[in-house]
C-alpha cells in the first residue's frame, strides 16, 4: 500500500549511472549485455511464463484476503518448478509458502497480488508478484550451490489487513535470515535504496453511543452521538496545525440517520501515520484525546477498537541495500540518490524490523499519475512495467546470491538477523490503544 508516495531527496549520494542501455531496445527484447549472465539467462527461460502470470493477476484483481485465484496461480507456478508448496498456511486460506532446497542461508521472497477496491492494480502488485516468482524461479538451479534455503512467501491483505503481520504474529518467518520484495512506484530519477523509508500506520474505528430521542418533541433527553464524532473531528482538525512533517492524521465519518431523531450511534473510521514508532504512538495518543473529547463534550461514550495491525517503518538492511545498488547500476538505472521518506506505508516494514530486509521502490520508466489510481493500474500492464519487473526480479536474485556466495556478508547477515531475532523475543505484542 503506498499510496499518495512523495519523496524527500537525497543529494548525498551520486552516480554517473544512467539508463542509456535501453535507448535502443525494443520494449520486449532482453538485455543484451545480461544475456552471458546464468541467473540472468535462467530468468530469460521462464520470463514468458511469470509474464503470463503478471498479466492474469491484473486482469483478474482480488481484493484483501480473497486472492483465491492468484494463490493458486503462483502456488501452482512455483510448484511445477520443483517447489515444495504449503497452500493455505497460517490459518490464512490466500497464502502460502514455497520451499527449495535446505541450506544454511534462510532467504525469503515476499509476494503481493491483492488489488484495490474498485481500482485494481493501482499499486502493481501483480509485478510485485512476477518479481518475486522470477527472482525464484532464476535462483532455482543454484540452490543448493550456494546452500540457500529459498522461501517464497505468498503474503495476502496488503493493501489493508496486515497480512504480513498476521503471519509473523503466526510463525512464518521464524529462521528467516533475510526477506527481499520490490515494489513499482511512477516514474523515478533514482532506485538508489539506502536512505529511503516509509511511514508507520495504524487504524482503528471509533464508536460512540449516546440516547436517542424525538428531535422535536423531546430533544433535551437524547445525548446526539454524531455531535460527539463532529467534536471529535474538530479537535482533530486543529490537532493538524501541531503535528510534524511526515506525519498524517485521516478519520472518515459513516454517519447515518434521519432528521427527526437525535442519533444515538456514530461511527469514525480513522488512521494516523509517522516515520517512527515513538513518534507514532505519540501522536495515536494524541488522537485518542481529540475522540475522547467528543465524549466528554457531549456525555456520550466511545469505544476504540482496532480494524487492522499496525504497519511499521521499512528498516532497510545496508548490506542487502548495497548489493541491490550495484545490481542496479549494472542494469543501468540510475543511482542519483535516495528516494528518502515515502510518504506511504506498507506491512513489508514489520517484516524488515524483525529480518535483514530490503524493499526497494522502483519506477516505471515514463509512467506519469499516482500510485493508487486507474492510471497507474495502466501503468502496471504495461511493457515498460513488465520490463522493470523483469529487471527487478535478476536484480533481487543477484542480491541473494551474492550475500550467500561471499562468506562475510553471510556471516554478517546471519549475525543481523540472530540480532533481530533476539530483540523482537523481547518486544511487545502490537496493541490498538495507548497503555
Amino acid at each position: 500500500m503506498i499510496d499518495d508516495a512523495t519523496r524527500t531527496s537525497d543529494s548525498t549520494r551520486t552516480s554517473d549511472s544512467t539508463r542509456t542501455s535501453d535507448s535502443t531496445r525494443a520494449p520486449d527484447s532482453p538485455r543484451p549485455d545480461l544475456a552471458e549472465n546464468a541467473l540472468a539467462a535462467a530468468y530469460a527461460a521462464q520470463r514468458e511464463r511469470v509474464h503470463a502470470l503478471a498479466r492474469e493477476i491484473h486482469a483478474d484483481p482480488e481484493t484483501a484476503f480473497e486472492e483465491r485465484r492468484a494463490h493458486d496461480r503462483c502456488a501452482d507456478l512455483l510448484e511445477e518448478a520443483g517447489f515444495v508448496v504449503e497452500r493455505g498456511i497460517a490459518e490464512l486460506p490466500t497464502a502460502f509458502r514455497a520451499t527449495l532446497g535446505s541450506g544454511s542461508l534462510v532467504a525469503s521472497l515476499c509476494v503481493e497480488y491483492d488489488a484495490l477496491p474498485g481500482i485494481g492494480h493501482g499499486c502493481g502488485h501483480n509485478l510485485i508478484a512476477g518479481a518475486s516468482l522470477g527472482a525464484a524461479l532464476a535462483l532455482a538451479e543454484v540452490v543448493d550451490e550456494l546452500d540457500v534455503t529459498l522461501q517464497v512467501i505468498g503474503t495476502p491483505a496488503e493493501e489493508h489487513g496486515g497480512g504480513k503481520q498476521l503471519l509473523i504474529e503466526r510463525g512464518v518467518f521464524d529462521g528467516v535470515h533475510l526477506s527481499l520484495m520490490s515494489h513499482p512506484t511512477p516514474h523515478t530519477d533514482t532506485y538508489d535504496v539506502l536512505g529511503s523509508t516509509s511511514q508507520a500506520v495504524g487504524r482503528w474505528r471509533a464508536t460512540y453511543t449516546g440516547r436517542g430521542a424525538h428531535a422535536a418533541a423531546n430533544p433535551t433527553d437524547g445525548i446526539n452521538a454524531n455531535d460527539a464524532a463532529v467534536i471529535a473531528q474538530v479537535a482533530a482538525g486543529l490537532l493538524r496545525q501541531r503535528i510534524k512533517d511526515g506525519q498524517r492524521l485521516a478519520l472518515v465519518p459513516q454517519q447515518s440517520g434521519v432528521t427527526n431523531i437525535v442519533p444515538e450511534t456514530a461511527v469514525i473510521d480513522l488512521e494516523c501515520r509517522a516515520l517512527t514508532m515513538p513518534e507514532f504512538e505519540v501522536l495515536r495518543d494524541a488522537l485518542f484525546a481529540c475522540l475522547e473529547a467528543g465524549a466528554v463534550g457531549t456525555g456520550a461514550s466511545v469505544q476504540i477498537e482496532q480494524t487492522e495491525p499496525v504497519y511499521e517503518p521499512l528498516r532497510q538492511d545496508e548490506l542487502l541495500g548495497t548489493a541491490w545498488n550495484a545490481a542496479m547500476e549494472r542494469l543501468g538505472r540510475p543511482l542519483n540518490g535516495s528516494l528518502g521518506i515515502m510518504a506511504a506505508s506498507t506491512d513489508m516494514g514489520n517484516v524488515t524490523q524483525r529480518v535483514p530486509g530490503l524493499h526497494p521502490f522502483v519506477g516505471i520508466t515514463g509512467a506519469g499519475g499516482a500510485l493508487h489510481t486507474r492510471e497507474f493500474a495502466a501503468h502496471a500492464a504495461s511493457a515498460e512495467g513488465f520490463r522493470l519487473m523483469d529487471d527487478a526480479a535478476v536484480a533481487m536474485a543477484w542480491v541473494i546470491r551474492d550475500v550467500a556466495a561471499d562468506a562475510d556478508s553471510r556471516a554478517l547477515i546471519l549475525e543481523r538477523a540472530a540480532q533481530l531475532a533476539a530483540d523482537c523475543a523481547t518486544r511487545p505484542e502490537q496493541g490498538g490503544a495507548p497503555a
